[in-house]
């Protein structure tokens, strides 16, 4: 069964406490929430009695590489006690995708965090741009980076950015389906390269949902890089995401 998250990031705008906000997700009629840059604003059982009288699940949190890589035990604490058992890196400076030497370098930090992780039972994933598909040494660099990282190392495959980093969403969910841990249901203006509502650009979502559930995904997480109406954009896209999950 797949279920249905939205990124805090959305909701970035609103003038609202963490709890607040996820009050607005709960009304929305999502089944989860992905933690983002807020979490630390309010008090742990605050965002906790909202998940709960929400219905809502931690599906999984956006966690900065250096939080990880300099303060690693104070943010798995953290999240811990929030009931998050999966980490995202949600991107790297699109420099380090330039290159193999850099690319590798990535994927050898992405190991050691994935290590490091597993050994206190918390899931890792790195969360795409289009960057990651820029062609080196004749490949998309996040090929050579899924090739040169372990299995410990899960994707979150954001289909709208792949999509203007010129993949195929659904296909690349089909290839690299055991590596995919949740599938990042956003949409594009592909000729603009800008992100737009779901259902109001190019994305096959139809085809996505399709290879998420093939690739047995537990979480296809709604995101708006830039909405003109929060609450709207996602109200839109959960109902969106029902609908193509019906």
């Amino acid at each position: 069964m797949v279920d249905i998250a939205v990124q805090l990031y959305t909701l970035r705008s609103l003038d609202a406490s963490l709890p607040e906000l996820l009050d607005r997700v709960g009304a929305a009629g999502y089944d989860g929430v992905e933690f983002a840059y807020r979490v630390r604003e309010s008090p742990v059982e605050d965002v906790l009695a909202a998940l709960d009288r929400n219905g809502l699940a931690a599906a999984s949190a956006h966690v900065q590489i250096e939080a990880l890589e300099d303060e690693f035990d104070e943010t798995v604490d953290l999240y811990d006690r929030l009931g998050v058992d999966t980490f995202v890196v949600p991107g790297i400076d699109g420099e380090e995708f330039e290159d193999a030497a850099a690319v590798d370098e990535v994927a050898a930090r992405l190991d050691d965090i994935a290590d490091a992780l597993e050994a206190v039972g918390v899931r890792f994933a790195y969360h795409n741009h289009h960057e990651e598909f820029a062609t080196v040494d004749g490949e998309p660099a996040i090929e050579r980076l899924i090739d040169r990282t372990d299995d410990l190392v899960g994707f979150e495959i954001d289909v709208g950015w792949a999509l203007v980093g010129g993949a195929d969403p659904a296909a690349f969910i089909d290839r690299h389906a055991d590596r995919i841990t949740h599938v990042h249901a956003t949409d594009v203006d592909v000729d603009g390269g800008e992100p737009v509502a779901l259902g109001d650009g190019d994305v096959d979502l139809d085809a996505v949902v399709a290879s998420a559930r093939n690739a047995d995904c537990e979480w296809l997480v709604y995101e708006d890089d830039d909405p003109t109406d929060a609450i709207a954009s996602v109200e839109q896209g959960a109902r969106v995401l029902r609908d193509a999950l019906e």
